[in-house]
């Protein structure tokens, strides 16, 4: 196994955006504290006035694919405030009700799977944009990267090169006329007295097919709870062998590198385990 250092990518330091939004915008936000979970980050923040926001970073103008999705029926934030601080690109957004769920239950994934119906053909009447790629076959933007596979162990080198050939056979590309969040898991949903309150986390959303989205919580599922997998399985049989080969590959590229770098053996081990499931089914 190797020892390389791979780039990780960076916590949100929010005394420091908020000093630089201070300076920017001349907008005194007031520092609450920390959003639980999530990857890179998060943070509580309070405007002058009383009122309560979540500021974070993204790296996309994600809020009118957020407003498209809050127009179909889907609770989402609206953005208040953006700003470009030292080159990234930072968002305060409305702070809805609920926190995130610990783990999954079946009402839950009921819920999910209305939020997927919700927004299929959302993006119909829009203009064409370039397919949104998968990265199958070389680098994405600073996640899905291939060199931490190929080096930190034979296993992980193998799933690379499934991920690969399944790129080369079926294609690196998505397409479709739905909204498609592309990090749909319970994580990036709030709840408040069992009901969905929130969809968060709208920074990857692309054009494409939703049933992407089931093949992302359908990977979730598969590592923290198989059994109430059979709703989501249902829907996935409308879906060709060869888009959920596609995106069951760029599931495990996204997870087990994101894993490699930024988490523990076990947390790699677990992810692999699960990406495996897809090579030898899918």
């Amino acid at each position: 196994m190797t020892t390389q250092a791979w780039p990780k990518s960076a916590r949100l330091d929010a005394p420091r955006v908020l000093d630089r939004i201070f300076a920017i915008t001349g907008v005194r936000l007031v520092l609450e504290g920390p959003c639980p979970g999530g990857e890179v980050g998060a943070a509580y923040v309070r405007w002058p006035d009383g009122r309560r926001s979540v500021l974070t970073a993204a790296r996309t103008q994600c809020g009118p694919l957020a407003d498209r999705a809050r127009a179909a029926g889907v609770p989402t934030a609206r953005h208040e405030l953006t700003a470009r601080v030292d080159g990234v690109r930072v968002v305060v957004q409305q702070r809805l009700p609920g926190t995130p769920p610990d783990s999954f239950d079946a009402g839950l994934v009921a819920q999910l799977l209305q939020v997927n119906d919700r927004l299929a053909g959302v993006l119909a009447a829009e203009p064409s944009p370039q397919p949104a790629e998968l990265h199958l076959t070389g680098d994405g933007p600073g996640f899905c990267l291939h060199g931490p596979l190929e080096t930190h162990s034979p296993r992980s080198a193998r799933l690379l090169e499934w991920v690969r050939s399944v790129g080369e056979s079926c294609g690196t590309h998505m397409i479709g006329d739905d909204l498609v969040h592309m990090d749909f898991h319970h994580g990036n949903v709030l709840v408040s007295g069992g009901r969905l309150s929130g969809v968060v986390d709208w920074d990857g959303a692309v054009r494409g097919d939703r049933h992407f989205d089931l093949v992302t919580l359908r990977f979730y599922l598969a590592a923290m709870a198989p059994e109430l997998a059979g709703p989501v399985d249902e829907r996935l049989t409308l879906l060709s062998a060869r888009r959920r080969r596609a995106y069951w590959a760029h599931m495990s590229l996204r997870q087990v590198d994101w894993s490699i770098r930024h988490h523990d053996a076990a947390t790699v081990d677990r992810w692999l385990t699960v990406a495996e499931q897809g090579m030898a089914e899918r």
